[in-house]
């Protein structure tokens, strides 16, 4: 594609507002995170001296653990999300009647744009305890204020908006693929079950893929949703991050959370992608 002057011009505002609203707040969080902290104040001194301190307390088991709280519940709703997505976006992307699949995709749609807070709201009340909680918590043998309670209300809560947004992005997956293919697997003996897991499943990995991204991506920037319905017993990185901005003002350790944060999500993403390019081809 030649580049001429007139493109470079027309990319110039584009480019300018990516400076301006993205890589140089990105350069000041990083600068900061390696600024000492003293106590007492808001944020550091401009002369505060270089320090790699704020990285090294990121390794302490305190800190450690708001990672692995983070990635847990980041894949097991991701992973959950995509099992329970694929076959209503199956379902949809198949239906005969224009119709119904209108309303369908209207109302995923309608899902995925829900405020954060109504959701929220929406299943604090109805797992609390003036709520389903007694009943669901007697059905499983657990307190309905134990970890392993509020753990699921998390789970719930991730997967209200994750199944929507999955299903959206898997639907043009699934209308791209040839429905013969499956009629053509069960001509010879194949059965229908066998089918889908050895023609559907591997030509969809492009959608699982991505679906699998945004819904990890979210996940790790999830913040309403442990803060109230994790009660204190579920935090993730960003309540973490929200406390030492917000709570004690320490703007070069909340930082050094971010940007620790942002690395180790972005070697994930690449990694998992990788793996995936390496097993199953080219991924377009």
């Amino acid at each position: 594609m030649k580049f001429s002057r007139g493109s470079a011009l027309l990319l110039l505002p584009g480019f300018a507002l990516f400076l301006g609203f993205l890589l140089f707040p990105l350069v000041n969080v990083l600068d900061e995170s390696f600024r000492l902290y003293e106590p007492g104040r808001i944020g550091s001194a401009k002369d505060a001296p270089y320090t790699l301190f704020n990285y090294a307390e990121i390794l302490t088991p305190s800190y450690l653990r708001y990672f692995a709280e983070t990635f847990k519940f980041g894949v097991l709703s991701s992973l959950i999300a995509l099992v329970v997505a694929f076959p209503i976006a199956y379902a949809v992307a198949r239906q005969p009647s224009p119709l119904l699949r209108k309303l369908a995709i209207g109302f995923l749609i309608g899902m995925m744009f829900l405020s954060t807070l109504v959701r929220v709201n929406a299943l604090q009340l109805t797992f609390g305890p003036t709520g389903y909680g007694q009943l669901l918590s007697g059905l499983l043998n657990v307190s309905a204020n134990g970890r392993f309670y509020t753990e699921l209300v998390v789970i719930f809560g991730l997967l209200h908006y994750l199944i929507p947004i999955s299903a959206i992005t898997l639907l043009g997956t699934i209308q791209n693929l040839n429905p013969r293919l499956i009629d053509a697997s069960q001509v010879l003996g194949a059965s229908r079950l066998r089918s889908h897991l050895s023609i559907t499943l591997p030509l969809c990995m492009p959608g699982l893929l991505s679906a699998f991204m945004i819904c990890f991506t979210l996940c790790l920037s999830a913040f309403v949703v442990p803060m109230i319905l994790g009660k204190g017993k579920v935090l993730f990185v960003s309540n973490l991050i929200y406390s030492r901005f917000s709570e004690i003002a320490n703007y070069p350790s909340g930082s050094a959370v971010a940007i620790t944060m942002l690395i180790v999500a972005l070697s994930t993403i690449y990694g998992i992608t990788w793996m995936v390019s390496k097993r199953y081809g080219n991924l377009r």
